[in-house]
């Protein structure tokens, strides 16, 4: 709140939020903040376009009551990414502000979570991301010039994801449970020249490997090394900063 009053030009702001598992115990929160930014909203809307993911699990949020009032709510029609679709809505009529160190809220994770998704669930996560992405560019259009380049952006993004969900069932011996052809075929609708993409390349050489030998050889090939260290470089990011 005192971040809004500071900031007239941020229509909402957020901060980390503390994950705890479903009837365990409240892990300490940190309540000391050491400070706060307002990120551009187009700038910040950008990098969701870019990540092709959202930042934020909803309970760490503050919005004006007059922005919301004029965007709207959550997407009825967007069960399971209505939560990305509103925030970048949000971000495109305004600034983001975010509030560093002291944790924003609790959020309790359990097996019935929407965005807990099983190996047949990857694909429905991911075509509900950009069924998302979509709506943000069909009902701002008139606020987002580079429309194209967004889209451009996150199709990019999720056809990369959707490859790389397909080879590493390679790597951990799941491709019977993996629907790696429909994966390859949503990059495809995504990207038509996702052959180019170093992922589909890291997925051909998967395949020729088979998936009965690929486990045991996963340790070896250099793209399993540098997706374990993206995985790591990610959460330590996003820990840090929560963008």
């Amino acid at each position: 709140m005192a971040l809004l009053d500071a900031h007239p030009e941020a229509g909402f702001c957020y901060g980390r939020p503390l994950r705890f598992r479903h009837g365990g115990p409240l892990p300490a929160a940190r309540t000391r903040s050491t400070g706060s930014v307002v990120y551009p909203g187009h700038w910040w809307l950008e990098r969701r376009f870019r990540e092709g993911t959202g930042c934020i699990t909803s309970p760490e949020v503050v919005v004006r009551t007059s922005l919301q009032r004029k965007v709207g709510g959550y997407d009825p029609e967007l069960p399971h990414a209505g939560d990305i679709e509103m925030w970048m809505r949000l971000a495109s009529h305004a600034d983001v502000g975010y509030v560093a160190g002291a944790d924003q809220a609790y959020y309790r994770v359990h097996g019935d979570n929407m965005s807990t998704t099983d190996f047949g669930g990857q694909l429905d996560d991911i075509r509900q991301r950009r069924v998302a992405f979509t709506a943000v560019l069909d009902k701002c259009a008139d606020r987002l010039p580079q429309a194209g380049h967004l889209a451009r952006l996150v199709d990019t993004r999720l056809a990369r994801q959707a490859l790389r969900r397909a080879y590493r069932a390679y790597d951990r011996g799941r491709t019977d449970v993996v629907p790696v052809d429909e994966l390859v075929a949503f990059a495809r609708e995504c990207r038509p020249d996702a052959e180019a993409l170093p992922e589909y390349r890291a997925l051909r050489l998967r395949r020729r490997i088979g998936p009965r030998a690929m486990p045991y050889l996963q340790p070896l090939i250099l793209s399993a090394v540098v997706d374990r260290a993206r995985e790591w470089l990610w959460w330590q990011s996003w820990k840090r900063r929560g963008i």
